[in-house]
């Protein structure tokens, strides 16, 4: 019996399941990458096929993920005004470097550092965490959760007839209605229009 235990096992072990939710993940991050110099580039970015149930697993761990990411990010934006632009050990890096601003950037950049960190536990991912950080969540700014659909494929996979879906990130190929059957408006009507003859 399974009382109170939460998750599908996916006929897999405790921690072969967390290593296939981790990667699972890290791809449809990862989909965002710089694929220039890749051999196999994605084909749509923020989409990743895979079946079903395993869809409707890992859904949980992403939106986890961006939600911490978008406070890394505003983590970052705070730290910004506290921040140098100089490259690091040059003159004037060292000059900030030893100043009270330094400290004020270190104290706002640690929500951010410890949410990287703590993203990087669960993607086991440092190019997947960047990608997240810095291309994925500014994205979702204004999202409050719901980053995520799962869409149900028609055709089965061939060898198992699993059913199979798409899991991607909204916002890039969302749908919007069209106003095609709207009837046209009459700009000049004259002032006797809808009187009856007597």
């Amino acid at each position: 019996m399974r009382h109170r235990r939460k998750g599908r096992v996916l006929g897999r072990s405790p921690s072969h399941r967390a290593a296939l939710l981790r990667n699972l993940a890290s791809s449809l991050f990862l989909t965002y990458r710089d694929a220039t110099l890749d051999d196999n580039p994605p084909a749509v970015q923020g989409r990743v096929v895979t079946t079903h149930v395993k869809a409707k697993e890992v859904r949980s761990l992403v939106e986890k993920c961006i939600t911490l990411a978008r406070k890394a990010y505003h983590a970052e934006g705070a730290a910004d005004e506290f921040g140098t632009g100089a490259d690091r050990n040059t003159a004037e890096w060292r000059t900030w470097r030893n100043s009270p601003n330094w400290k004020k950037w270190a104290v706002a950049m640690a929500p951010a550092v410890a949410a990287r960190r703590r993203l990087l536990r669960m993607l086991g991912d440092k190019r997947a965490v960047r990608v997240l950080c810095a291309v994925v969540a500014p994205k979702f700014l204004d999202h409050n959760g719901g980053y995520t659909r799962i869409l149900r494929l028609a055709r089965p996979r061939l060898g198992d007839a699993g059913a199979r879906a798409v899991l991607e990130l909204v916002g890039k190929h969302d749908r919007t209605k069209s106003r095609k059957g709207q009837a046209p408006a009459i700009a000049d009507e004259p002032a006797t229009a809808g009187k009856g003859k007597n």
